[in-house]
């Protein structure tokens, strides 16, 4: 029997290994973006370590202050067969206001809360919502493509109401936006705080009975979704699982677990009902999934 820990194992044969006298660190790069065995120069670093450094950091404040683009969402969701798109705005009135005040960036201004009032929605199953959050470039390029995989994967029956896009907008903001659509359930599709290797990655968080005063123990998130992270296949597929386990719980959060890598694509929570879009008062469009 091979001990998993010598160097006979086939595993280690198989592992490229450094070369002699090279930084042990380097053959590990190639596993993670992670800013690991970048070398030096003296006592700092090397010169392309250093200005990939600073790259890394002037693309972190672009997606942090770089606006969301409506106009190119919402091209972009028709394209894909989304419903019907309403625009809101929480009660931060600017970015600057925003990054100062979390509260504000948690609740609706007026007009928004009067636009959901007027939109009378159906009662439906669930909601997404497209947010800026902390990075408009992550909610901008993987927000459309998730939504689309994610409501491939729902099972007959589910109510989808319209598309929210919000700006300035805190995961919270999904919990007023929710209550007055009537839905049962809230995503909030939001770009994360960016790292340093990271700048464009997508939030997802599904909170079951969406209504004001919810914590974020009621909560479940996806994180890290971008095709460097996690893939749209994998997020949509944990997402759709989750929809469904907390349709079937009645909750989502702390009561309900995420299980879903213990069941391949399609072996979701048991559901029967029929699947099928809501629509606003003149809008065009059925739905397109691969239940219909």
């Amino acid at each position: 029997m091979n001990d998993p820990t010598s160097a006979s194992a086939p595993e280690a044969a198989a592992s490229p290994q450094p070369e002699s006298g090279a930084d042990p660190w380097t053959h590990l790069r190639r596993y993670t973006r992670a800013r690991i065995a970048l070398g030096r120069r003296g006592a700092s670093l090397p010169t392309a370590a250093l200005l990939d450094f600073g790259l890394a950091h002037a693309q972190a404040r672009d997606a942090v202050h770089t606006a969301l683009d409506l106009e190119a969402l919402d091209v972009d969701a028709q394209a894909a067969g989304l419903p019907p798109s309403l625009r809101v705005h929480s009660a931060a009135p600017d970015r600057a206001t925003y990054l100062r005040r979390p509260d504000l960036g948690r609740q609706l201004d007026a007009a928004s809360r009067a636009l959901l009032v007027e939109a009378k929605a159906q009662a439906c199953d669930v909601v997404f919502v497209i947010a800026d959050g902390l990075s408009a470039r992550a909610a901008q390029t993987h927000a459309v493509p998730l939504i689309a995989q994610t409501l491939q994967r729902l099972p007959p029956g589910w109510r989808v109401g319209p598309l929210v896009l919000a700006r300035q907008a805190r995961v919270a903001l999904g919990d007023d936006i929710g209550a007055l659509l009537r839905a049962a359930q809230v995503v909030m599709c939001l770009g994360e705080r960016p790292g340093l290797t990271a700048p464009d990655s997508l939030g997802l968080y599904l909170t079951h009975g969406p209504r004001p005063g919810l914590t974020d123990a009621q909560r479940n998130c996806i994180s890290n979704v971008r095709p460097d992270g996690l893939p749209y296949a994998q997020a949509a597929h944990k997402l759709a699982w989750l929809l469904a386990g907390a349709r079937r719980l009645g909750m989502s959060g702390v009561g309900l677990k995420d299980d879903s890598e213990d069941h391949s694509e399609g072996g979701l929570p048991h559901d029967t009902s029929a699947h099928r879009v809501l629509r606003d008062e003149g809008a065009a469009g059925e739905m397109p999934s691969s239940d219909q």
